[in-house]
């Protein structure tokens, strides 16, 4: 690009025949593809430089332009290529110092698209982050639509169910409790109500147990433990008070009797717990929990003998086997019980028992992960 007197700029442009040679003076390969309006010959252009115009040949500037269309602007003057007939031999033009890109650019290295597996991950994570921002909101909302609705219309039992479960969800089993205390003084016989006033009232109760012990753990004084140990009666009240209560309003829920031989031992009510385990003793599926509780209730009874006999009835029983689990935990008793009193015979086949059934347990574990 030049200026002349009248302020125009001259753009003289070069263009070299590539078919010739693979490879221009800079060293770069050309792969295009020939150009069509120069007669399907490969080649470049290249810029002259101002002083090099007197070496440029124009004699066959008529004949070029015969060849081509006529430019818009006169002062673009284009030479002839190199291996073109000509009357005159032109002069080698000089080298450029100015590297000249490659007229094929490489190509952009392909993006990986996202795959499905990607895409449904990163909508279903998004998806589930909303949504859990949402949900206390919705919650929040709704909750205190119940509670001035139900100022209103104190006989909607729905509501008040619906009212203590988000109480329940919120980690809030005291006002749970309180709402139901109130329907129940509409619909005293309303058995949903019953059923959800003492599922608040075992929550609430596991609910100090938790706090006090975590608590007792980092304090660890004896005002902390003498709390914990009150907390722990009350779980155990608490739970007693409640299977008793279903099962007056449904005996046939057996599953209860275990749970509450449970909350009897936690209480220390050792003979209690004993009666009600030998109620569903010749119930198969429950029957290897409830000899192993029995178990216990009579070791810390002090009734050893008797306890080993419940505890092989739970472990090496051939009609009924325990779960692993339970089996693993009736064998320890019993080696500990057996190495108590100096049983050395039956010692050595309950730790070889033992031994299988925890190697049966660890390669459970080991499938399982």
């Amino acid at each position: 690009m030049v200026h002349n007197g009248g302020g125009r700029s001259i753009c003289i442009l070069e263009y070299y025949d590539m078919s010739a040679s693979s490879t221009n003076d800079s060293g770069i390969q050309v792969t295009g593809s020939p150009k069509v309006s120069h007669g399907g010959r490969e080649g470049i252009w290249v810029a002259v430089h101002p002083e090099e115009l007197e070496r440029v040949p124009i004699e066959n500037s008529e004949s070029a332009a015969t060849e081509t269309e006529p430019q818009n602007d006169p002062q673009l003057e284009v030479a002839p290529a190199a291996n073109e007939t000509s009357s005159v031999d032109p002069e080698p033009p000089a080298v450029i110092p100015t590297p000249i890109p490659p007229l094929v650019q490489k190509p952009a290295e392909p993006q990986e698209a996202p795959t499905l597996a990607a895409a449904t991950v990163g909508v279903t994570a998004g998806a589930i982050k909303t949504a859990t921002t949402e949900k206390p909101k919705l919650e929040l909302k709704r909750r205190q639509q119940l509670e001035h609705h139900l100022k209103s219309n104190p006989a909607d039992l729905d509501a008040f169910l619906e009212l203590s479960r988000i109480y329940r969800a919120e980690n809030r089993p005291m006002e749970a409790r309180r709402v139901l205390q109130q329907a129940i003084q509409i619909f005293p016989d309303e058995p949903d109500l019953q059923w959800e006033l003492e599922e608040a009232t075992l929550s609430r109760s596991i609910q100090q147990l938790r706090e006090v012990a975590e608590l007792a753990g980092r304090l660890n004084t004896a005002e902390t433990d003498r709390e914990l140990n009150r907390c722990q009666q009350d779980w155990a009240r608490r739970r007693i008070e409640v299977c008793e209560a279903r099962l007056v309003r449904d005996p046939s829920l057996t599953h209860l009797r275990v749970t509450l031989a449970e909350a009897k031992y936690d209480a220390e009510m050792y003979e209690e717990a004993i009666d009600d385990l030998d109620i569903v003793l010749g119930n198969d599926e429950f029957s290897p929990s409830a000899y192993l509780l029995r178990g216990r209730c009579m070791l810390a009874m002090g009734k050893d003998l008797d306890a080993m006999v419940s505890l092989r009835a739970c472990a090496m029983r051939r009609a009924v086997v325990a779960p692993l689990r339970t089996r693993v935990v009736a064998l320890r008793l019993l080696c500990e019980t057996a190495d108590r009193l100096g049983i050395a015979l039956t010692l050595a086949t309950y730790r070889s028992h033992l031994q299988q059934a925890e190697q049966e347990l660890a390669k459970q574990a080991t499938l399982g992960s």
